[in-house]
């Protein structure tokens, strides 16, 4: 352990006029904001982003954090392979690297000046920021920091000296001075047994080290060298699996690469069930995957017995950033976790400052949401759906070290229990909001109206829509699929699949589009459904159009009828906006609900097909009234017409004077006001619909209709002749007799006259 070294100084932190100041914690989000404002000279719009809450500061304002640098990065940006890598922690050991990165809001373009300082660090440390061997064409290392910023500057520090340090980036910006701040503590390891003396359950209130030790973590270097893991295990595996191993000759720091070489160690030449017990002592304190793998080297912390400085700074690294694991768990070909990850849609959470989201939006408020912390109390630092939201570090109470896989219960009470397995972790996010019945009956439409997005759990058990008090039949994917969601969302791919890092796995994505390819993760399907290459296979014409198309395009197409019959009636759309929700009615407002459910489900009836098809048709038939009998539903004569009443609302009408009557356009989905294109054998309309034709047009042509009795086990054949006492010809199939009338219908388009006879064949 090396001596504690205390600061001589703290060197000036005058702020300039009209500069803002913004002290950041260890964890990169503000402590504190103070503003500085004098003459007048920060503008109204900067004092909107700058006197928000902190979580809203972070998101608009400069922000400077330690960037990981992983194995995969430097093979990926061709960067040099000496280059030290990081997981992207503030507590580094002596001589291991802090690549820093000033982000600024890809909104503030007006940047007139970037300034640097080492504001605090030990006594005697000579230490100064260098230039960072990252080049400013390495986007910043988080995905979602990737889409909100952009990469201001980057230095690199160093450190030579054990203890503390702090690190000012000062951005003039329209002639205003923002200033960030970032605290680093630099130390050496010391090994997990120093940290159970407090995190046993005695000085400190948790049991970390013992729940840790029953971790695979905590022995995979000693399974791996004693031959239990595998056969082509290598010194060259140690640097993820011992604690502090960095080869670099500055790095000095009591990791395990100076205590070996302090010992004389090296790795055995043949891997076998003594190896572990032949490790030195000292070898096996800073052996396996510890707690200063992922928080940093210990001694500051340590020596410190856990209390903040001055600065409520604690001297020790507690991450919720995927770089912690990535710097491991993201390396072709081996790991693709991370790489899986960073494709998926939880990498890009969106930023939520509100505790009733942070819940599901944001690992920190997740974790505390699972651990029962209050709404009301719950963190809103952002950080995406990382490693940490759904794996605890600590704990190997649950498979996978997942967070939780106990019941739970769906806002209408429906609980969901083991049938999710390990998806039951899943479900605690992606289900409704809303008890469906008691709210949809109380509250008015609104722009937010709805399940509130994800309602995937509830779609897939049947449960919490509306029903009309009728039974909706449910399919048998939540009683059959054992892991449910992880079954199908994380199938594993092959390496050479063109799709390993796009779908599958971590990235929970179903389809991968390679914009000349498809790639549909069917594999999961077909051990029911057969050889199916594709979701969207054929079932039946459940949008009644006469067509069977695949199930994703029939659900569409129920959609499409429902969005019809929903304001702007008569439009494949329904209105989103606050003004017009308000209007909906309370039967209206019903059926939105379920077409928002099935809509924000997102798999179009592959979770839970005979649900959102019931669901649909029932929404449907709701909105279905007929006051006058005339067989035309009121909402649609309504959208076109003037009244129900009205002449040309009729079903034999033709309003748009092309003698196709309304009963027909109805069906077809056509505006009856709007005529066709008129030829001698029928009409053509060029209206967007496509009935299966492939230039986007419907055709209408004259046509016959036969109709005749039968008898069960005779067979039938009707014929046509254009002159009687000519040849009889044909028309179609024979036809089965099965007792009842059939009703068949033969185009007569290009004929002038035509005469049909039907022939009982036996």
């Amino acid at each position: 352990m090396s001596r504690r070294s205390v600061p001589a100084k703290r060197e000036s932190q005058r702020k300039d006029e009209g500069s803002v100041a913004v002290q950041f914690t260890t964890n990169g989000m503000p402590m504190k904001t103070r503003r500085v404002i004098r003459r007048g000279r920060i503008a109204g719009a900067m004092l909107g982003v700058l006197g928000a809450c902190y979580v809203s500061l972070q998101a608009q304002s400069p922000v400077l954090v330690p960037r990981p640098l992983t194995h995969q990065e430097l093979q990926s940006y061709g960067l040099p392979q000496h280059l030290q890598v990081s997981s992207g922690l503030d507590t580094v050991g002596i001589g291991q690297p802090v690549y820093l990165d000033l982000l600024l809001p890809k909104t503030i373009t007006n940047v007139t000046g970037i300034a640097w300082d080492l504001t605090l660090k030990p006594v005697g440390s000579t230490d100064t920021l260098q230039p960072s061997p990252l080049g400013p064409s390495i986007p910043p290392y988080e995905p979602r920091a990737q889409l909100d910023y952009r990469v201001a500057d980057r230095k690199l520090l160093k450190p030579t000296a054990a203890g503390q340090y702090t690190v000012q980036a000062t951005v003039t910006v329209s002639g205003t001075n923002l200033v960030v701040r970032r605290n680093v503590s630099v130390g050496t390891y010391l090994g997990a047994h120093t940290c159970a003396l407090c995190h046993s359950g005695g000085i400190v209130a948790d049991n970390k080290y013992p729940q840790w030790q029953r971790t695979a973590h905590a022995t995979y270097f000693t399974r791996a060298i004693n031959g239990q893991v595998s056969s082509f295990y290598r010194s060259s595996c140690m640097p993820c699996h011992v604690v502090g191993f960095d080869t670099d000759p500055a790095a000095v720091n009591g990791g395990f690469d100076d205590v070996a070489a302090q010992l004389g160690w090296t790795f055995p030449s043949q891997l076998a069930e003594t190896n572990w017990n032949a490790l030195p002592q000292p070898l096996k304190n800073l052996a396996n995957i510890q707690c200063e793998s992922c928080h940093g080297p210990g001694s500051e912390h340590g020596m410190a017995l856990g209390q903040t400085n001055l600065f409520n700074w604690p001297r020790i690294a507690t991450s919720y950033g995927a770089g912690d694991c990535n710097l491991c768990h993201a390396r072709e070909p081996y790991y693709p976790q991370g790489i899986q990850w960073a494709n998926s849609r939880h990498a890009v959470a969106i930023r939520q400052e509100r505790t009733a989201c942070a819940g599901c939006h944001q690992a920190i408020g997740f974790i505390d949401r699972l651990k029962g912390v209050p709404e009301a109390q719950r963190r809103t630092t952002y950080e995406s759906i990382s490693c940490t939201a759904c794996h605890d570090p600590h704990d190997a109470t649950n498979p996978h070290q997942l967070r939780a896989i106990a019941p739970v219960m769906l806002q209408d009470g429906f609980t969901l229990v083991n049938k999710g397995g390990k998806a039951l972790l899943c479900m605690n996010c992606h289900m409704s909001r809303r008890n469906a019945t008691n709210y949809v009956e109380v509250t008015a439409g609104s722009a937010t109206f709805g399940p509130h997005y994800g309602p995937q759990a509830d779609m897939l058990v049947g449960a919490n829509a509306i029903t009309y008090g009728k039974p909706i039949p449910s399919s048998a994917h939540y009683q059959v699929v054992q892991e449910s969601c992880v079954t199908c969302h994380m199938q594993e791919t092959a390496r050479t699949n063109i799709a390993h890092y796009q779908a599958g796995g971590h990235t929970w994505r179903m389809a991968w589009d390679t914009g000349s390819n498809r790639v549909e993760m069917v594999q999961a399907c077909v051990q029911c459904h057969g050889e199916i290459e594709t979701f969207n296979f054929k079932r039946q014409d459940y949008d009644g159009d006469g067509i069977i198309e695949g199930v994703q395009t029939e659900v569409k197409g129920l959609l499409e009828k429902l969005a019809m019959m929903l304001p702007p009636i008569g439009q494949p759309v329904v209105a989103s906006d606050n003004a017009s929700r308000q209007r909906f009615t309370r039967q209206q407002l019903r059926a939105l609900y379920n077409y928002l459910f099935v809509l924000e489900d997102g798999s179009y009836g592959i979770h839970n097909l005979s649900y959102a098809v019931g669901l649909l048709k029932a929404s449907i038939a709701d909105l279905s009234g007929d006051a006058n009998n005339d067989g035309l539903p009121d909402w649609w004569q309504q959208a076109y017409f003037a009244s129900i009443n009205d002449p040309m609302a009729a079903p034999n009408a033709s309003p748009a004077g092309d003698g196709v009557p309304n009963w027909l356009k109805f069906a077809l989905g056509l505006d009856p006001r709007m005529p066709g294109v008129a030829l001698p054998d029928g009409v053509v309309f060029v209206q967007g619909k496509n009935l299966g034709g492939r230039d986007n047009k419907v055709r209408i042509y004259t046509a016959a209709e036969i109709t005749f009795d039968t008898k069960p086990g005779k067979r039938y054949q009707i014929q046509a002749v254009s002159t009687l006492g000519t040849g009889w010809q044909n028309i179609g199939q024979p036809i089965q007799g099965t007792g009842q009338a059939v009703s068949y219908l033969t185009p007569t388009r290009g004929n002038v006259q035509q005469y049909y006879r039907v022939v009982e064949m036996d």
